[in-house]
């Protein structure tokens, strides 16, 4: 039986270079290919680093060349501080992937494609479902940023689908990435001194720790999943609840100001925060995973709590104060709301 034969786009970030360093430990697959304009960061030894621009028809000659039967594409990026400015981040992505998709057209032997995508399609806003499957849409289509670059990227991926049946489509909608390694916006999030926060709102957010976005991705390249997926680990955190385990101090901020302070953020270059990412720390988001579980067949190993517990742990993050102080801190608060409203209604009780 012919070995795999895998091109990777996006080779030189966290999730490419990590599923090459996998995928080289399997002897059932062959030659690996990462395509890239940087250099993996990480060290291979037998993957073959192609240094090409996935936005460039020429794009088309690497997958004749190589000959491959497994495209993953990981190339799509979350901010626009990476790429460059939001311009060039949306060429990367939208472009970049109508190039790569219009080239595995012309691609006689390919027979898988995966594609990195988000939950970030579901958008966050108020009228949203408490809990989106993969079948129901967002409230409204993502206008801006990253959110609206993945729900364009996932078109291009499904048209292809139609227009090559022959070809299984694999579509990961990957929760918020975390863990010690793994930079991202929401872990610069929670590695500032101190965290902004939307006034009067506490989101639920879900997790997907880094080793089981890996472990994810090995899967759908090597097994036969087609279909679209929702990815994060079991259960929700409330940001709340999250900046506590942290030892983090919150300061709200009102919402009319999000924009200007996530502009000043921004500009610090400490957190990437784009405007739809502001709005997640207001309305937050959760993707219903059960598809993950039982047709895709794998339950991550960490839960949300357990990934964000771990991501804490081993990044040694600062923190102000413990947890167990915060705890404390709460019940003493409530503690003292209860005595408080046992003193008013003492005097209306002795009236009657």
């Amino acid at each position: 039986m012919a070995k795999q034969r895998v091109l990777i786009t996006g080779i030189s970030r966290f999730l490419g270079g990590h599923l090459a360093r996998r995928l080289e430990q399997d002897p059932d697959v062959g030659e690996i290919f990462g395509v890239d304009l940087e250099p993996p960061s990480v060290e291979l030894t037998r993957t073959e680093f192609v240094r090409a621009d996935i936005r460039n028809p020429l794009i088309v000659k690497v997958l004749q060349a190589t000959e491959v039967d497994t495209v993953v594409h990981a190339a799509v990026i979350a901010t626009p501080g990476r790429a460059g400015g939001r311009a060039q981040m949306k060429e990367i992505n939208v472009i970049g992937t109508m190039q790569l998709f219009a080239a595995c057209q012309k691609a006689e032997k390919l027979r898988k494609v995966v594609m990195k995508s988000t939950t970030a399609v579901y958008g966050s806003d108020p009228t949203d479902p408490s809990i989106f499957p993969e079948d129901v849409g967002p409230s409204s289509h993502p206008r801006t940023g990253y959110a609206k670059d993945a729900w364009e990227v996932e078109n291009y991926a499904r048209s292809f689908g139609r227009r090559r049946p022959d070809v299984g489509l694999t579509i990961l909608r990957f929760a918020n990435f975390i863990g010690p390694q793994i930079d991202t916006p929401l872990t610069r999030y929670f590695s500032l001194p101190v965290v902004p926060t939307a006034l009067g709102f506490d989101p639920r957010i879900q997790l997907l720790h880094e080793e089981d976005a890996i472990e994810i991705l090995v899967r759908a390249t090597r097994e036969q999943h087609p279909g679209t997926f929702n990815a994060s680990g079991d259960g929700v955190v409330y940001m709340s609840q999250a900046l506590r385990m942290a030892g983090k101090v919150a300061i709200p901020i009102a919402t009319p100001f999000m924009n200007l302070i996530g502009s000043a953020v921004r500009q610090t270059g400490l957190v990437d925060f784009s405007p739809e990412q502001l709005q997640f720390l207001q309305w937050g988001r959760v993707g219903d995973v059960h598809r993950l579980k039982t047709l895709f067949g794998y339950t991550p190993r960490y839960t949300t709590t357990e990934a964000l517990r771990d991501f804490i742990t081993r990044s040694k993050l600062a923190k102000v104060f413990s947890e167990e102080q915060a705890e404390q801190w709460e019940k003493d608060l409530y503690d003292f709301l209860a005595r408080l409203s046992r003193r008013r209604s003492a005097p209306d009780a002795a009236k009657v």
